[in-house]
């Protein structure tokens, strides 16, 4: 699928200046955020698809190349962008509405920690990594929906510790390589660079008596069983969001999200294309030539057509509503089903004497077709 002009991504004209760029990535990065949308798919790729455009426009440099060449001068996968959450934290942490601190409760509502994950609660280096799944679906387990348990290793608060990471009581020191704020401050020529503090990656604070089942880190590795809801519908490379269910964070730290990609697996008799499905049936030579009801398969059981008589090869029928379920909707995609005339290949002789004559009889007016072709193409036979 082409990607859509990065200038309208963002709703700005050519011109734009940078602070006019920042102010609708601003707008639009909020109205598409996750948080704001749960379970939201199209929201979530919007949102992606903003920050991608905000990182290109806002460096003069990339703008100009873009400007230039368009989506092709970034399509050799050399261009590492950011995390589309990671360039959001770092867009409201800085230059407006008082600075970084609340940032995410004033835009989402709500206090502390929690809620959609991304927000600062433990700090934002604390929080758990997301995870994939890649799941694989029967066509007929998409068509109809279903529910899947997924057994994964990953990263859980321990429960030694509470998530604490220290021994029941010893509680915690301040960090002496950052005095507590969880961010050091190096010096890089006529630069300095700020950084989460290695020693207590951001948390300002040091375990003194580690917990001995995590050592520390508040979390461990354990195998873990999640259920998933698949809805009726659902198409090849989905993603679905489990918020909540990727690793628990460092020390306390929010969770993760997990994102289930799902892969619909090929089927022996029916292929798909968007809601509608396509299958090719074999049909009697006699049935074709005299009509009558041909059995054919369907997703949920099998069912019959009217065959007309003379019915060529390749004809294609239309069955309303036999397809697949659009997300979120009642309604289906048609059922397309293509005859395939099957032509006997071993006759006794008896039976060839019989067609022959059969043959003999009906002659070439009862062949619309080889009628219709001969006298197209009479001039390459004189």
């Amino acid at each position: 699928m082409s990607k859509r002009d990065y200038y309208e991504v963002l709703g700005i004209s050519k011109g734009a200046s940078s602070a006019e760029v920042k102010k609708a990535y601003r707008k639009a990065a909020v109205e598409h955020h996750p948080d704001k949308n749960p379970d939201d798919l199209q929201a979530e790729e919007r949102f992606k698809e903003v920050g991608e455009a905000y990182e290109i426009l806002s460096d003069e440099e990339k703008r100009a190349t873009y400007d230039r060449f368009g989506h092709t001068a970034f399509s050799g996968g050399g261009q590492r962008s950011h995390d589309p959450f990671d360039l959001f934290r770092e867009v409201f942490g800085s230059g407006g509405g008082g600075g970084g601190s609340g940032i995410f409760e004033e835009l989402f509502g709500g206090g502390g920690g929690g809620g959609g994950g991304r927000r600062r609660g433990g700090g934002a280096s604390n929080r758990g990594a997301d995870l994939r799944y890649d799941l694989e679906l029967s066509l007929e387990e998409a068509a109809a929906g279903t529910e899947k348990q997924l057994e994964l290793e990953k990263a859980v608060t321990c429960k030694q510790c509470a998530g604490s990471g220290s021994s029941s009581g010893s509680g915690s020191t301040t960090c002496t390589t950052c005095g507590g704020h969880g961010q050091v401050i190096s010096s890089r020529g006529f630069f300095q660079v700020q950084q989460t503090c290695p020693d207590c990656r951001g948390g300002g604070t040091i375990i003194k008596n580690p917990c001995s089942d995590c050592r520390g880190e508040g979390r461990v590795e354990e195998l873990s069983r999640i259920k998933l809801k698949i809805p009726a519908g659902i198409a090849h490379g989905s993603r679905i969001r489990s918020t909540g269910n990727g690793e628990s964070g460092w020390r306390g730290g929010g969770n993760g999200d997990l994102y289930v990609v799902v892969h619909i697996k090929e089927h022996d008799v029916f292929e798909r294309e968007d809601n509608d499905l396509f299958c090719e049936v074999p049909i009697p030579f006699i049935v074709a030539t005299l009509g009558g009801e041909l059995e054919i398969p369907t997703l949920t059981g099998k069912t019959s057509i009217k065959i007309p008589p003379g019915t060529q090869n390749a004809t294609v029928f239309r069955l309303r509503d036999r397809g697949i379920q659009f997300l979120n909707s009642t309604r289906k995609g048609d059922l397309m089903v293509q005859v395939q005339v099957e032509i006997p290949t071993k006759l006794n002789k008896q039976q060839r004497e019989t067609l022959q004559t059969f043959a003999d009889s009906i002659g070439i007016k009862n062949s619309p077709m080889h009628e219709s072709f001969f006298k197209k193409a009479k001039r390459f036979f004189t």
